[in-house]
């Protein structure tokens, strides 16, 4: 290939690539990045003692027949999942009474009184409802230093 034929060759290429960008997926984001609000896991806390301390108990410390919401026992159960993962076991199978009863705020609050519970940071903006963006939330364990 000569120099002028190479050298319209990468042209093309660079104004191909220009003009379609890829589908990129956001940046995925971690629940050490505050990902709800201070307000959102207080309402959380009041819709937790009305629909899940009964079971999981009110320090979240789980029961006989059900898992610790808080310390080793949640952070064992969920670490390198997603949020989305969590809120969406919690939004199709709970309460055991009455499973996938809980509204989709309901869930996202309650979610997010267990980050806070469990000593993950509040942010500026509230733990949103939409399944997308939720999964992209990890749940990581807690950087160095922390």
């Amino acid at each position: 290939m000569n120099p002028i034929t190479r050298a319209a060759a990468a042209a093309g290429l660079l104004a191909l690539t220009t003009a379609c960008p890829s589908q990129a997926q956001p940046p995925s984001r971690s629940v050490w990045d505050g990902v709800y609000t201070a307000v959102q896991a207080e309402r959380g806390k009041a819709l937790y003692a009305a629909n899940c301390a009964l079971c999981h108990g009110a320090s979240l410390s789980g029961g006989d027949m059900s898992p610790a919401l808080s310390g080793g026992g949640f952070l064992g159960a969920w670490t390198g999942q997603s949020v989305g993962d969590l809120f969406a076991r919690t939004r199709t199978t709970m309460p055991a009474s009455n499973p996938g009863s809980l509204g989709g705020a309901t869930v996202a609050d309650i979610t997010a009184y267990l980050l806070s519970t469990n000593q993950f940071p509040a942010g500026t903006a509230e733990l949103p409802r939409d399944a997308q963006v939720l999964q992209q939330i990890r749940i990581d364990p807690a950087p160095a230093g922390k």
